[in-house]
């Protein structure tokens, strides 16, 4: 399965190219490593997914202050979130000839680092196992799951944690 990732870290670097000084030291997640999540998590959800050549998503990471303009302009919540998830997939997948050779764009996820981080300490786990935890909530919701209620939720949350185990990061929850 081919997999195209365009992870944009913007946390980590400003557009002039300088780390951004933050409380604490962040040290981001290397592209290959998300790769490799990515690639693992998709193909345990192989039978799930729209039949495609490859697949492509895009993974922001940011700070509050970015993730609350998309929570307020997107969600109508004026407020930072931990994880947003922007799906192309909204109806079933469209068979047009002329895209089979291509890959499946499935959506973006941004994620605010500065709430992950947060989270992190609440939880008492490192930042990167919370970023992972983020971004397969994030990937779930690209593929069409969702937590209406809280059975869906622990379904889903379930479903987090056995990503999670693929790349040997455990999270203990009860659902």
């Amino acid at each position: 399965m081919v997999l195209e990732l365009d992870v944009q870290d913007l946390f980590y670097q400003s557009s002039s190219g300088e780390v951004i000084d933050f409380e604490y030291n962040y040290i981001p997640v290397a592209r290959e490593t998300w790769e490799d999540w990515f690639g693992r998590w998709l193909s345990s959800l192989q039978p799930d997914l729209p039949r495609a050549p490859g697949y492509e998503i895009g993974l922001r990471l940011t700070d509050d202050k970015e993730i609350q303009l998309l929570n307020a302009e997107y969600r109508h919540q004026n407020k930072p979130t931990d994880v947003l998830s922007f799906a192309t997939l909204e109806v079933d997948f469209p068979q047009n000839p002329e895209m089979q050779d291509e890959p499946l764009y499935l959506g973006d996820i941004v994620i605010s680092v500065n709430t992950a981080q947060r989270q992190a300490q609440q939880q008492g786990h490192s930042l990167p196992t919370e970023l992972a935890w983020l971004a397969a909530h994030g990937l779930l919701h690209l593929l069409g799951w969702d937590h209406p209620d809280e059975e869906q939720l622990m379904q889903m949350l379930k479903q987090q944690v056995e990503l999670l185990s693929l790349i040997s990061i455990n999270i203990d929850i009860e659902y």
